[in-house]
């Protein structure tokens, strides 16, 4: 079980429409929500986790989605046009680094958001425009399209909108806590956050501790950790099995709450203050 405290607790595992498969995620909430798969969710929470390490601000997040929709729908290939790999189709001839550093989402969104950050009043450009001046695409119009999808999915991930990715597991979803790969992995996507292993509240499970300067970050880290729960490959290379989330809230260390449809939330959780920072406790157990 993996339960996790940003700003409160919310249920990671709900009931969805069986058309959406036995895994997978959404991003925002409503008829603005946007159904992605286990890979497309993971790279998507790490793209804000990076974004949130270079300082971006959300409009460069929102150009990072649109690019990245446009060019492999947000996923990880090993192989493109020419030379081009990654989750951005960055080609190893044109100076964008070694392909075998271009499909680890972390490097190639560093990549992207280093040469955006080059270009003069992007925030001020439409994102096609944006994405353009980055990529150099033969069509760049085509970033276009996938404007509005970006701007729904920019504030479910980077926390802005709390408790705006939801993911399921498959029926049968069971695995070990891997805590050191984990509190890793979110150190290479959001940088130097202090993240330790802990005792959890209650005597429960063994826990990941991570320290957030404000409660939009602590969301942005909780849709990682959920994004790459569950037997699925990694987005960030780094977990392999880890166990399925499923939290509620938000409610106080220690309680137990029955959750809609039946069953209970086995969230205990609450954020506490540790100095002049937040600190956010995520057990981790089968």
């Amino acid at each position: 079980m993996v339960a996790l405290a940003a700003g409160g607790v919310y249920l990671a595992v709900r009931h969805v429409p069986a058309i959406l498969g036995e895994t997978g995620c959404t991003a925002g909430r409503g008829h603005a929500a946007v159904a992605l798969d286990p890979q497309q969710a993971q790279i998507a929470a790490t793209i804000a986790g990076v974004a949130y390490h270079r300082g971006m601000p959300s409009r460069a997040v929102t150009v990072a989605y649109a690019t990245a929709m446009q060019e492999t729908h947000l996923h990880d290939p090993s192989f493109g046009d020419r030379d081009s790999v990654g989750v951005f189709q960055q080609r190893p001839s044109q100076g964008w680094g070694p392909a075998s550093k271009l499909v680890n989402p972390v490097y190639a969104s560093t990549r992207f958001f280093q040469a955006l950050a080059q270009v003069h009043g992007y925030q001020r450009m439409p994102v096609y425009k944006a994405a353009q001046a980055v990529q150099h695409s033969a069509d760049g119009y085509a970033y276009q399209q996938y404007q509005t999808l970006a701007s729904r999915l920019t504030p479910a991930f980077t926390g802005a909108a709390p408790r705006g990715v939801w993911c399921w597991p498959a029926a049968d979803a069971h695995g070990t806590a891997q805590l050191s790969p984990a509190r890793r992995a979110v150190v290479r996507a959001f940088g130097p956050l202090a993240a330790r292993k802990a005792a959890a509240p209650g005597g429960d499970a063994p826990s990941l501790s991570v320290q957030v300067p404000r409660p939009s970050v602590g969301w942005a880290v909780a849709a990682w950790l959920v994004t790459h729960a569950g037997p699925v490959p990694a987005a960030s290379g780094a977990l392999r099995r880890v166990p399925v989330a499923r939290a509620c809230g938000p409610f106080r260390v220690g309680e137990r709450h029955r959750r809609r449809g039946g069953g209970y939330c086995a969230g205990k959780l609450s954020p506490r203050a540790s100095g002049t920072r937040n600190t956010w406790t995520d057990p981790l157990g089968t």
